[in-house]
């Protein structure tokens, strides 16, 4: 299996990550790997419309809309 190394991780940041994998009863491997798995189990935004625009038949796509309306509602 594929492993995965994060350099330069700053001291604050590792403490809280040991903090929440204790309390989570893992080690910080485990937390950190239950972590990735979630991250890559969840389509990112940028991948739903892309997959949703294939299936549109209109001629705005689905991206356009989504930013058209966000640009909207920002104005308000």
């Amino acid at each position: 299996m594929p492993s995965v190394q994060i350099k330069d991780v700053p001291p604050e940041v590792h403490a809280v990550l040991r903090q929440r994998a204790a309390a989570s009863h893992q080690s910080l491997q485990e937390y950190l790997r239950a972590r990735l798995i979630d991250e890559a189990s969840r389509p990112t935004l940028e991948e739903v419309l892309d997959r949703a625009g294939g299936r549109s038949g209109g001629t705005v796509s689905l991206k356009d809309a989504v930013e058209t309306l966000r640009n909207d509602r920002a104005r308000r």
